[in-house]
């Protein structure tokens, strides 16, 4: 006779079995059965974050960073309505991800008696935000949502799955059911005939780019080879790392230089592949890409959804490229000429973006000098992030970079918190792998709670705080547009020292780029969190204004800023 076990304890031991390692999440009254067995059973490290959205970040960077499915755990109610902002991120991330929420006692669901912590329609919030979203029905069909909710999470394109859980669910007693193995997970393969007539179209080709997204973050190897015929690489900012990013045939993710425009113009075809060509690595889709445009891509929807395009694929980007590049091996023959201009194009779009810093030079060249090559890169959305930390410093790897894709600010510290976890004891050595996080105080402040959950953890991350006193973006913004009327972005923040003091986490202020490179040493020597507060009034304003998202307009203006020597930038 099977053990008689709660369905807690069934949703715990498959996610055991699915190789979680971490779950993050709030505990509270309507999951304390899931949580009680994650406990009892010892085998999963559940990391109490301190809000439910802070809890989704961690779970969606933990997942970015391993490749394998994250998942948070959230109460009913209010706090899965605190959840969906964080779900949104992992959506427009294509993070598989699974969302554990409670529920109330079944008996009362969706009868509008007002059940203290119910939602009105809460599938539907949630399924709205995500990619899909189950309840649990019974005990006995407890595993039988679970495997589909993650079968579905991590299927391209991949995205985040909630299931709710009625608490008298969760308790129930059921037998443990003999086989707790995951749905196995197909991915699209490509059809052939398709990927024998894209090899003819690129055969007599000469100077082609592969235009990189996240979803080739599974084909470093097959990317490598197309890179060995003599294919040159842009990314966006996902696709960062898939091939190292100071690669000779790598244009990193340089594609709004210029420069980088003009010598599309040289390039006679570009295969995307596993990219939607957002808008903010477009010009707003008005940049000029070379033809004739090819897309390969999971997603049969995604077909000319950015760019009209001349053939597209539908497939798994490893299995699609590894026939293509079988298909090409001894007919594609590149220009002798085209790695020595990749290599100069990427000068001046690197030139080009220098002269926008003006003394944060000085301080890109200190993280440069300082941070190893396999650090992991998290950022919040900051004005420097959007100067120079989307672009520089080069990844090696395709986990090695965390950014919060959908814009929203203050995802970075509970992110660095996630990848951090994911990379702990993951050195060659044994040690540490340790974590970089880029933020500033205005976005820090968002989810400044989470601190407190990266040093409960223990969690390695140097943290560079860009202090401007406010929303140094908008403030960017207004001067640009709104005749430089400041309002509403000054905004209050704690004595950081004083805080990092009451948190026992190591704290330096900087106001002089040249001290950064010691401090970042001594930060990423110390255990745990560190936080190096860069006092960016003391440093001064960027050489050039940073004014919104760039769009065909926008370019021409900062071309314009350039040409005449760069005009005032409030940092």
């Amino acid at each position: 006779m099977s053990e008689q076990v709660t369905a807690g304890d069934i949703a715990a031991a498959f996610l055991e079995r699915c190789g979680v390692e971490h779950a993050f999440g709030v505990i509270s009254i309507h999951n304390m059965p899931i949580l009680d067995a994650i406990a009892r059973r010892g085998k999963i490290e559940f990391v109490p974050a301190r809000s439910e959205g802070g809890a989704v970040n961690m779970a969606d960077a933990n997942a970015r960073v391993r490749g394998r499915l994250g998942v948070a755990v959230s109460s009913t109610g209010t706090a899965a309505g605190n959840a969906c902002g964080a779900i949104v991120e992992a959506m427009t991330a294509g993070t598989p991800l699974l969302h554990l929420t409670g529920q109330i006692d079944s008996p009362h669901l969706d009868r509008q008696k007002g059940f203290l912590h119910e939602a009105p329609d809460q599938l539907g919030m949630l399924g709205a935000a995500g990619k899909a979203a189950f309840r649990v029905w019974s005990a006995e069909t407890m595993l039988g949502t679970l495997r589909e909710a993650v079968r579905l999470a991590c299927t391209p394109p991949c995205g985040p799955v909630s299931v709710e859980i009625a608490i008298d669910i969760q308790a129930a007693t059921v037998p443990m059911p003999v086989n707790l193995d995951p749905l196995p997970v197909r991915v699209p393969a490509p059809d052939e005939g398709a990927v024998d007539a894209l090899a003819a179209a690129l055969a007599n080709k000469k100077r082609v780019m592969l235009w990189l997204g996240g979803g080739a973050r599974g084909a470093v190897d097959e990317v490598a080879r197309l890179v060995n015929l003599g294919m040159g690489v842009v990314t966006s900012v996902q696709g960062r790392g898939v091939l190292p990013g100071d690669d000779d045939m790598s244009l990193g993710a340089f594609n709004l230089q210029p420069a980088i425009e003009e010598f599309y113009g040289t390039c006679d075809a570009m295969v995307v592949v596993g990219s939607r060509l957002r808008s903010n690595e477009t010009l707003t889709y008005s940049l000029k890409l070379p033809k004739p445009l090819f897309q390969i891509d999971a997603d049969p929807a995604a077909d000319g959804r950015a760019y009209p395009v001349d053939m597209f694929v539908c497939g798994d980007a490893a299995q699609t490229l590894e026939l293509l590049a079988d298909r090409l091996k001894g007919k594609f023959k590149a220009d002798k000429a085209f790695g020595n201009d990749i290599r100069a194009a990427r000068g001046k779009a690197e030139e080009g973006l220098r002269k926008t810093l003006g003394p944060y030079n000085g301080l890109l060249d200190e993280v440069l000098a300082a941070v190893p090559r396999d650090f992991v890169w998290v950022r919040d959305i900051t004005l420097s992030n959007t100067i120079w930390g989307n672009r520089l410093p080069p990844l090696d790897g395709p986990r090695d970079g965390v950014h919060a894709l959908g814009g929203g600010i203050g995802q970075g510290l509970p992110m660095a918190v996630g990848a951090a976890l994911a990379v702990r004891g993951k050195d060659d050595d044994g040690k540490n792998r340790k974590t970089l996080l880029l933020a500033g105080d205005g976005g820090f402040s968002v989810t400044l709670g989470e601190l407190a959950t990266a040093k409960q953890e223990n969690a390695d991350i140097a943290i560079l705080l860009m202090n401007d006193g406010g929303y140094g973006v908008i403030k960017n913004i207004q001067d640009a547009k709104y005749g430089g009327r400041n309002v509403y972005v000054d905004i209050l923040g704690p004595d950081w020292g004083m805080l990092c003091d009451s948190l026992g986490i190591p704290h330096w202020g900087v106001t002089d780029t040249r001290e950064l490179g010691g401090i970042l040493k001594q930060a990423f020597d110390a255990e745990g969190p560190a936080l190096i507060e860069i006092d960016m009034k003391a440093i001064g304003p960027f050489a050039q204004a940073f004014a919104g998202p760039p769009g065909r307009a926008k370019a021409a203006e900062d071309a314009d800023a350039g040409a005449a020597g760069g005009g005032k930038a409030d940092a």
